[in-house]
């Protein structure tokens, strides 16, 4: 069992708001998440558990100092698990010329290419060692959702898609939805995977649902004014794969909308309660 050091403690929305670091045998270095533990949470009275997986750039504090979502989570009884989105530290591996490759970037895969694959395998640590280590440590049982934002929306889905027996139900905000369509994820898995273009299938969601379908309930938010609509996130191929699969998925097209945490703020209670109806039952 990874030893856990405690780095933050904050009391919140009549829960708590924890912060740790571990040493990572996923990723074979120091990795950060932050846990809010609602009221009540107890060994008598375990808790389900949101994994929230954020974008590009991102930390694990993006979405706990943003998004808001503490207070209802704190009255529906959820815990929420928020990793970060890379490896980090001085010997792991980084293009420091390039803000959506590299540390802050680990696009939730593992990688096969040199030099990354020692420690970019933010899939396994997601899918596996995250999980085991909070159930290890935290008053959670075995029930889990998943969801995430942009690159941590594309994370979440190929999870849900490829593990469907791991969570109860799915969700994401403005997903990557297609990378091995779209310039970050050429780009990323180029590196990350090399050039063998059939290997990219198993990290892309559209793909994986043409391939697999969607066996888990699904709710996919996207903002129309999203400056990264038209180029990167290919929502409508999202859409298409899910008519021709037949899977039934609720993607909501919001108006106004762009790719920032006033977007995941404005939805996020509804992503819980869409959540907490298969967490509970």
């Amino acid at each position: 069992m990874s030893e856990l050091t405690l780095v933050s403690e904050n009391k919140c929305c009549d829960g708590k708001q924890l912060r740790y670091r571990h040493f990572s045998s996923s990723t074979q270095c120091e990795m950060t998440f932050s846990v809010f533990l609602p009221s009540g949470a107890s060994e008598q009275n375990q808790v389900p558990v949101l994994y929230w997986l954020s974008g590009l750039t991102c930390t694990d504090e993006n979405f706990i100092q943003k998004a808001g979502a503490q207070k209802l989570a704190s009255q529906l009884g959820i815990a929420i698990v928020a990793p970060d989105t890379s490896p980090r530290g001085d010997e792991v591996p980084d293009v420091k010329e390039s803000w959506d490759i590299g540390k802050g970037a680990g696009f939730y895969v593992n990688a096969t290419q040199q030099p990354w694959s020692k420690h970019y395998n933010m899939y396994d640590y997601v899918v596996d060692e995250l999980p085991r280590l909070i159930k290890e440590n935290f008053p959670v049982n075995h029930k889990q959702a998943i969801s995430g934002h942009s690159m941590g929306g594309h994370g979440a889905l190929i999870c849900a898609i490829k593990n469907p027996n791991n969570y109860t139900s799915v969700s994401a905000f403005a997903p990557i939805a297609n990378p091995s369509q779209c310039p970050w994820g050429h780009k990323a898995f180029g590196l990350y995977l090399g050039d063998k273009k059939a290997d990219w299938t198993e990290y892309d969601s559209c793909e994986l649902i043409k391939q697999k379908g969607m066996a888990l309930p699904m709710l996919v938010d996207q903002g129309d004014a999203d400056e990264f609509l038209a180029e990167q996130l290919n929502f409508n191929n999202l859409q298409q794969a899910c008519e021709t699969a037949g899977v039934s998925a609720e993607i909501r097209m919001q108006p106004g909308y762009d790719h920032s945490y006033f977007f995941i703020a404005s939805y996020i209670d509804e992503h819980l309660a869409f959540h907490h109806q298969y967490l509970k039952s």
